[in-house]
């Protein structure tokens, strides 16, 4: 009974570790386009989440930018040992962003930000081999940002503000690989938290010391979400005093990864050149606390131990003529998840990402912005099976094989300059 409840713990801690576990990065179809660079970029609203401190160059007094992408991903596992397969049925994610920014005068600009860097979904076939890690799993988050951009100097500038965080998660997995009722059905759990909320910050600088040449820096800050009262929903459950499981609630704090990028572009003729780097904070996922209202499932410290990662990132731009830029990029993501960490819920691992897009120019005032990104993940064989003298109370089952993963992602977005 104490390995099932720790399954069990298992399992729900899996359902917010998403959060942190993947990182999506689509930000802005200019931006995207560009290999998702952009603190060192003065182009369009987009900066309300690249760096704010730009805001204050654009020239227009009214700015905004909007879009959406739509992520096509999936996850072969196998295990060839035991000749088993299985492949992810994952539903089209659509993550967006919407960016505004005022000038109220020379100096001073101010903005407004909504956008979702974490949010996705992943749906394994029904009784797969790691049904007892995960069956499915609905994440979604939405930043929201007001933003000040002040001008120090013609050369120097500073922007940044308070973040609120919203979000909500649906989980579902079976209790291990063979508990049913009597008629054979899968005992599963389905664990369920909406209206989270958290609050953080960010703040970035731009230097540019020449015309053509500008270096910029942003942190944002690590967000701490406290979900409680969340609901956990136990089906199937054989009616037998071994295995009591009655529905209950949770509370549970998720530490979202502070980061930190720098970078710098360089504009000549037609052509800006960009280059980021962005570090994430993740070793703050050493372990996850789950409590559970019923005094009758022992709460649990669940182990994940990840580690910091940087991202590499490298755009161009060529500006064609008065009606089309076109744009393309690169970056290599580093996984935070060390050897023996590695779960079905998020199977992450290094990547090569490869970007490309454009802006059709309507107008003075209007641009439709494209873009799209291929994921490729590197073919990675791995298990989850914590070390037991790091975590020497963990008492899991054992599970892995090899995992690919790809992504296909296009975009389209809107610019608008008053």
């Amino acid at each position: 009974m104490k390995k099932i409840f720790l399954l069990v713990l298992c399992g729900l801690t899996s359902a917010v570790i998403y959060a942190g576990g993947y990182r999506v990065s689509l930000q802005g179809q200019r931006s995207l386009a560009m290999g998702h660079t952009g603190v060192a970029l003065v182009n369009n609203a987009e900066l309300a989440f690249f760096n704010p401190a730009g805001l204050v160059y654009l020239e227009n007094k009214i700015n905004v930018a909007v879009g959406a992408s739509a992520v096509f991903s999936n996850v072969i596992w196998q295990n060839d040992e035991f000749g088993q397969m299985a492949e992810t049925d994952n539903p089209v994610g659509t993550p967006f962003y919407a960016y505004f920014s005022y000038g109220v005068n020379d100096w001073l600009t101010l903005g407004l930000s909504a956008y979702t860097p974490y949010g996705s979904s992943v749906e394994w076939p029904d009784d797969w081999a790691g049904s007892h890690l995960v069956n499915n799993i609905d994440l979604q988050a939405i930043y929201i940002q007001p933003l000040a951009s002040v001008k120090i100097s013609e050369k120097i500038s500073i922007g940044g503000g308070p973040i609120y965080v919203n979000g909500s998660v649906n989980f579902n997995r079976n209790l291990d690989r063979t508990l049913t009722d009597v008629e054979g059905n899968r005992a599963n759990v389905t664990v369920d938290a909406s209206g989270v909320s958290a609050w953080g910050w960010s703040l970035g600088g731009m230097y540019s010391p020449t015309e053509n040449l500008r270096f910029g820096v942003n942190y944002r800050s690590e967000i701490i979400v406290e979900a409680e009262g969340g609901d956990a929903d136990f089906e199937n459950i054989p009616n037998s005093p071994a295995t009591s499981f009655a529905d209950t609630q949770f509370d549970a704090a998720l530490p979202l990864p502070a980061e930190l990028t720098v970078g710098a572009s360089y504009r000549f003729d037609k052509w800006t050149v960009a280059v980021d780097y962005n570090r994430n904070y993740w070793d703050v996922y050493n372990s996850l606390d789950i409590d559970f209202a019923d005094a009758g499932i022992p709460d649990s410290d669940n182990p994940r131990n990840y580690k910091n990662s940087s991202i590499y990132r490298f755009g161009l731009q060529y500006w064609a003529n008065e009606t089309f830029t076109l744009r393309a990029g690169y970056y290599f993501d580093e996984s935070p998840v060390q050897s023996g960490y590695f779960a079905p819920e998020t199977p992450r691992n290094d990547s090569n990402n490869f970007t490309g897009g454009l802006s059709i120019n309507i107008n003075d005032r209007f641009a439709i912005d494209a873009s799209f990104l291929y994921s490729r993940f590197d073919e990675i064989e791995e298990t989850y099976n914590p070390d037991p003298e790091t975590f020497p109370d963990y008492e899991g089952v054992p599970f892995g094989g090899t995992f690919k993963s790809s992504a296909f992602v296009p975009g389209l977005g809107l610019t608008i300059k008053i």
